[in-house]
């Protein structure tokens, strides 16, 4: 395995597998081809996404707020910490998975 090779990234082959999570956690989803996103409903609580990953990173969102009601911004977390714009530029110092030993 290469050393830059992560236990699971973002890409086409893993959409199935999003697919199917979020089938199992009953949602409906689909393909809005004029938006070209992916949509996914359900209990009245419709989401979008750029691609079947996205989708299910809205799905932990959503059940991460449990949201019982809408109302404008029902996602969001503290404001107060802006983590997105100070992103770290390098990965911190970890073994990955494939590296221990049993």
């Amino acid at each position: 395995v290469a050393s830059n090779m992560p236990a699971l990234s973002e890409y086409s082959n893993v959409y199935n597998t999003c697919l199917l999570i979020l089938k199992k956690k009953g949602w409906r989803y689909w393909y809005d081809e004029g938006l070209e996103l992916f949509g996914a409903e359900k209990d009245g609580w419709d989401l979008l996404a750029d691609s079947p990953a996205g989708l299910l990173g809205m799905v932990a969102i959503h059940e991460h707020r449990a949201p019982t009601e809408f109302r404008e911004y029902w996602w969001r977390e503290d404001d107060s910490i802006e983590l997105y714009r100070d992103i770290p530029r390098q990965k911190h110092e970890f073994t990955p998975v494939w590296q221990r030993k049993s």
